[in-house]
Parts: C-alpha cells; structure tokens; sequence
C-alpha cells in the first residue's frame, strides 16, 4: 500500500466526518461544558479537576484543543472539530505508542464506544504489536459491582459487556475495576494506556500515562490534558461509521 500523505489523510478525515463540520450540534457541545462542571458522573470521566474552571476557560480549551467555532455567541448549529489538530494529535499519539512498543512496554487498549472506535483501536493494538508492544491481556471476565455486567477484553481491546452486549460508556468504574484486577493478579500496571471516555480518565486519574480520543462534546478529556493529566487527547467525532475511520488508521499506523 502507498504511504499516505498528510494532505490525503485530512481529505479522509474531512470527507468521513472524523472532523471539519461534524454531526454533534452545537447546542450539545455547550451544554456538556456545563455539565462537566457540575461533575455529573456520566460527564466527569473520572477527571479530577486540579485547577479552577469556569465556563469561559473550558470553552477556550474546547476552541484551542478540539477546534470548536471560538464565537462565543455561536450558540447553535453545526459545530466543528480541526482537521490539524486532530492529525497533530495523531501524531503524538503514535509517538507514544511507537516509543513505548518499540521498548517492549506494556500498553492498555480500551473503549467506551464500540461502535465507533473499535477499529481504531483494533488497529493501533496490532500495529503495537508488530512494533514490539507487550500487550495488557488478564484470560478473565471481571465483574463489575457497581454497575453490572462485567470488563472483558474482545482481541486486544478491554470493554464493559452487560446483557450480552458492549454499550456505549462515559464511566470511569470499568477502569477501576480493570486495573484492580491486574493488581490482584500481581501484574504490573500497562506502561501506556491508549482509550477513551472514562478509561482514559480513570487510568490518568491513577497516574498511568495515558493518550486518547474525545469528541467535541466531551470537554473532560481535553481538560485533563490541559492539566497535565492525559498526555495526548485526539480531538474526532467517535461515533460515524466505523469504515470511515480507515483513512485515520492508515496515517496513525503508516
């Protein structure tokens, strides 16, 4: 296959709806700020705030990180997610990844969003691999207390499964649950952890480094990189059909 080009992986991206102007409405983007604010618990992702945050500030973050319209009085509509931020952020995460593979480190595959980034990760797993990754596996269903169900790992990605399926989750508690269980395993703790939602949260909020994926009404993953919390955080739309992220796995994985 022919080396993608850093223009043609942005037509990809554009053309797919992985960023440009994107499905999720603007009226959304803004009032999830809010409730990050509040800490409702399916909008924290397990992020503890270390620093004062207001509306403006997590607004500016969302403007300078993900690429959200930065008229303030832009309150809705089609909103939008910067196609150079998101292959910025493509790079540092294959950086990372291809730093901590090529060591034979131990890296940590998970998603709350199945239906959207599963390939993504699928992918990066496999081209971990090849690259040298030691990747986190535990041969066993782990069940999850607070919620039901359990955490399970489907090839080289953990999930929460409930009522023989995978649902889509901002939670932080499958995370929990996932890294006490290497713990009780005596296996030591992933040297990267590649997720999104509350994966990503709960294994930065227990100082594992950590890089990932966040949609532009999810504000909590980009507040924890502005923290110093999740090392890289892509900004994309995590849920358009899956077939139209292969232009993003092709220049993540080249």
């Amino acid at each position: 296959m022919v080396e993608i080009t850093r223009d043609a992986a942005a037509e990809f991206l554009v053309e797919g709806g992985v960023t440009g102007e994107v499905a999720t409405p603007r009226e959304n983007n803004l009032s999830h700020i809010h409730r990050f604010l509040a800490q409702e618990r399916n909008f924290d992702f397990g992020v503890p705030l270390t620093q004062d945050w207001d509306y403006d500030s997590v607004f500016d973050v969302m403007v300078a990180r993900c690429g959200i319209r930065s008229e303030r009085d832009y309150t809705e509509g089609v909103d939008t997610i910067s196609t150079e931020l998101c292959l910025d952020g493509l790079d540092r995460l294959r950086a990372a990844v291809s730093e901590v593979a090529g060591r034979g480190g131990r890296i940590l595959f998970a998603t709350g969003h199945p239906s959207g980034l599963l390939p993504v990760h699928e992918a990066t797993a496999a081209w971990a691999e090849q690259l040298g990754a030691d990747i986190v596996c535990l041969n066993q269903f782990i069940p999850l207390q607070s919620e039901g169900g359990d955490v399970r790992q489907i090839g080289a990605v953990w999930h929460w499964h409930i009522h023989g399926g995978l649902p889509h989750t901002h939670l932080a508690e499958p995370m929990h649950a996932l890294l006490d269980a290497l713990e009780e395993a005596d296996q030591p703790m992933p040297d990267l952890v590649v997720a999104d939602h509350g994966w990503a949260g709960a294994a930065a909020s227990r100082g594992l480094r950590t890089v990932g994926y966040a949609d532009c009404n999810d504000p909590a993953l980009f507040v924890a990189e502005a923290q110093g919390q999740v090392e890289v955080c892509v900004p994309l739309d995590d849920n358009i059909p899956p077939y139209n992220y292969a232009g993003l796995i092709r220049w993540l994985t080249r």
